[in-house]
């Protein structure tokens, strides 16, 4: 039967039992098959890949892998640049606009404080999910790895950690996300964007001791929810300014 050897580079060895990471191995494989094909068969999502080399060459998914091939499977790269390699995708992977999945709502409650245009439902269908990441090219950010293996998606995200806080800092790191932040400009509720109003205007919407002490008053465009600044404000805001902190110690090491 022939067989190739792969190799998977940084965090693609997280989809890989412990007897193959970091090290090359051999995979047997029958009649024509793609290598997207053999490196989903392996468990590694298509959307978590940017570049294949077979014997030392770039490739795209369709390469039908042949006996004896050695593989090398990459994924995002954050700081070396790879512009005159061929990737496996036309069109960059990394955008800031998201859907994220059932499990993940306080990680797109924060994404959406932080400014980051991000789509959720708690009954969003796995059909639902992948025709909103292909139809408005949003990056899907999901714990269902066989989620990602869906063949039209080209912009999908695994996330590893499963306390919100962590999540957060690992979409942010991951697409280096940290000089986009434009934070409290999005509705934590819907989505839509926020807009600043009057006192006078949230007069009739605001409590008397909120909006005597309140500077600063928001609506969101959409679903007209009003946002001021009050101990609850005070208490993002330092949780942003924490988590800022955090990456650009983080970016300095």
């Amino acid at each position: 039967m022939p067989q190739a050897w792969f190799r998977f580079y940084a965090e693609l060895n997280d989809f890989l039992p412990a007897e193959r990471r970091q090290k090359e191995f051999p995979c047997e494989f029958r009649g024509r098959q793609s290598v997207k094909h053999l490196v989903e068969s392996l468990g590694v999502p298509h959307t978590e890949v940017d570049l294949i080399l077979i014997n030392g060459e770039p490739c795209g998914f369709s390469r039908i892998v042949q006996d004896g091939d050695r593989v090398s499977v990459y994924p995002v790269f954050e700081a070396l640049d790879v512009r005159p390699v061929s990737r496996v995708r036309s069109k960059p992977l990394r955008r800031s606009r998201f859907v994220a999945d059932a499990h993940l709502g306080r990680l797109a409650s924060y994404l959406r404080m932080l400014g980051f245009d991000t789509l959720y439902r708690n009954d969003f269908t796995d059909p639902e999910l992948t025709a909103v990441s292909v139809s408005e090219r949003r990056i899907l950010l999901t714990r269902d790895r066989d989620l990602l293996k869906h063949k039209s998606i080209t912009h999908g995200y695994y996330v590893r950690e499963t306390a919100p806080r962590r999540q957060l800092l690992e979409v942010l790191r991951r697409f280096d996300l940290a000089g986009s932040v434009k934070p409290f400009t999005r509705c934590l509720r819907c989505n839509g964007p926020l807009g600043r109003i009057s006192r006078r205007s949230a007069a009739s919407d605001v409590p008397e001791m909120s909006r005597r002490y309140a500077s600063r008053f928001l609506r969101c465009k959409s679903c007209g929810q009003l946002y001021w600044d009050g101990s609850h404000y005070r208490r993002m805001r330092s949780f942003v300014e924490r988590l800022l902190a955090e990456l650009s110690a983080a970016g300095a090491e």
